[in-house]
């Protein structure tokens, strides 16, 4: 039984210089469930390029005072949040559900490592990044020194849409910068609530500034010769026209795109713990990440028991509401991300692709049954991402052909290999393309702590997301040569 929710917030609002603001030059917006057919969730104002000029004035103005706020200071605001989150785990997660759909256990997951992502960038505020150097000149110490990026535009998608928010957001004000942060229309309010956190864990005005709109309206902020920075997660043509924009003018750019992330089955792999991982990695969060398994590869004699497995795995997949009682995949977070869904599946079928198995999947204009597909590389869905809950099975005669087949497309954010051979794992650490390789393991998922980003159209060339990688971006390191003021 669907339990009734009353959402955390449910009027959205911009924050500029520590302002609540509902400036709706652009008109209004709803956020809309996507599990209950667009029921409104709740609303909230559109601005237009002004009100982000504005934003940026406010990060602008903020910038020297934050700069020079000490890192003790600075850890302590994130440490705050991160305990605030922690307190409101279950109306964040259900917020979560309710504009985005996916399930409220995974909701719940997302806010939690949000917390402790929050609490790790704390603790890295307070580890010494400067290096010192030997001299040629008595006396003379060399030592490297970080400075803030300055102002950063933030620019982040509905899928994960308080998570990602966070790896961008901590690292960047932890280092010193101020925000101007941009999140996606489909999730404005769980936007909203992470906004009101980091004010309330006193976080000073201008340092965070939050102006929802849609898509287009990042421009403005792209765009602004302010903007000494911009990180994006989202698609590739979006993504290369941010790059562009921004290093025109020499700034900075931080990009994570698309995936098309492969895993590949050998005959000697434990089928017991690849088949539900593979199907967990494909199909969780209704194919809504950038790492979900896009490509199944089966190298030799393991394709038909792998097949068999993974097609009773999709089958007894449970699709419904995210705030349901046992279900397991959510809806797709809109009407148009379903309207591509079924358009890919139709054009997969009609060039040869054979659909291996589906799950059940209620009626709504947002829901798509889970599907399993069998085929060959030369289907497009083999080469183009599709966002949602759609895999296909290929079968690889010898290992060759599997690391070919592996690498043979435009993206490298992930890829996993299942197999108990050391020298297939060595070859797939030093061979896949791909930012993240994973072992017996799936093609989804990451620790805080580590280093998160692709390779090829995947990501751009600026340093990772995550872990102690994090502060690269937002920082810039000057080397200093210190000498004495009088030679004795």
């Amino acid at each position: 039984m669907t339990t009734s929710h009353t959402p955390l917030v449910t009027e959205g609002t911009h924050l500029i210089a520590g302002e609540w603001l509902s400036t709706s030059p652009g008109g209004s917006g709803t956020s809309e469930n996507p599990a209950r057919d667009g029921e409104p969730v709740g609303s909230f104002p559109l601005a237009d390029g002004s009100v982000a000029a504005d934003a940026v004035g406010a990060a602008t103005d903020a910038l020297e005072n934050w700069r020079k706020t000490s890192f003790w200071q600075r850890a302590k605001v994130l440490e705050t949040a991160a305990a605030l989150i922690d307190q409101r785990v279950e109306e964040l997660a259900v917020l979560l559900t309710l504009e985005e759909g996916k399930t409220i256990a995974e909701a719940r997951g997302e806010v939690a490592i949000t917390a402790e992502t929050f609490r790790y960038q704390a603790g890295m505020a307070k580890v010494s990044t400067e290096r010192i150097y030997p001299s040629g000149t008595p006396g003379e110490t060399i030592r490297t020194v970080r400075a803030p990026l300055g102002v950063v535009g933030v620019i982040t998608p509905w899928n994960f849409p308080i998570l990602i928010p966070g790896w961008k957001i901590a690292p960047a004000i932890a280092a010193g910068n101020t925000v101007v942060w941009k999140p996606a229309s489909n999730t404005p309010l769980i936007a909203v609530a992470l906004a009101q956190v980091l004010t309330e864990a006193g976080l000073p005005d201008g340092v965070l500034n939050l102006v929802l709109g849609p898509g287009s309206m990042g421009n403005a902020i792209v765009n602004d010769e302010r903007v000494h920075g911009v990180t994006f997660t989202g698609s590739v043509p979006v993504g290369f026209g941010i790059r562009d924009a921004v290093t025109a003018r020499n700034g900075r750019v931080q990009l994570e795109l698309g995936g098309h992330n492969p895993s590949i089955v050998f005959d000697d792999a434990d089928l017991d713990l690849a088949a539900p991982m593979i199907v967990g990695a494909a199909f969780g969060s209704t194919g809504q990440k950038c790492t979900a398994t896009r490509r199944i590869i089966a190298v030799g004699s393991v394709y038909d028991e792998l097949v068999e497995r993974l097609a009773t795995g999709v089958q007894g997949l449970a699709v419904g509401d995210g705030l349901q009682d046992g279900v397991g995949i959510g809806p797709l977070v809109s009407p148009g991300a379903r309207a591509e869904s079924v358009d890919a599946l139709a054009t997969a079928v009609a060039e040869g692709a054979e659909v291996i198995a589906t799950s059940d999947a209620p009626d709504g204009e947002c829901f798509f049954a889970p599907t399993l597909l069998a085929g060959n590389d030369r289907l497009s869905i083999t080469t183009e991402e599709v966002f949602g809950p759609i895999s296909t099975v290929l079968r690889a005669a010898d290992e060759d052909e599997a690391f070919a087949m592996a690498n043979s497309t435009e993206f490298g954010l992930s890829a996993s290999i299942y197999t108990n051979d050391m020298w297939r794992i060595d070859r797939a650490v030093h061979e896949l393309e791909a930012g993240l390789v994973k072992i017996n393991a799936a093609t989804t998922g990451s620790e805080i702590h580590a280093p998160f980003g692709g390779e090829k159209q995947s990501s751009g060339h600026a340093p990772r997301e995550q872990g102690d990688t994090a502060v690269d971006f937002f920082t810039r390191t000057r080397t200093a040569y210190i000498r004495p003021g009088t030679i004795r």
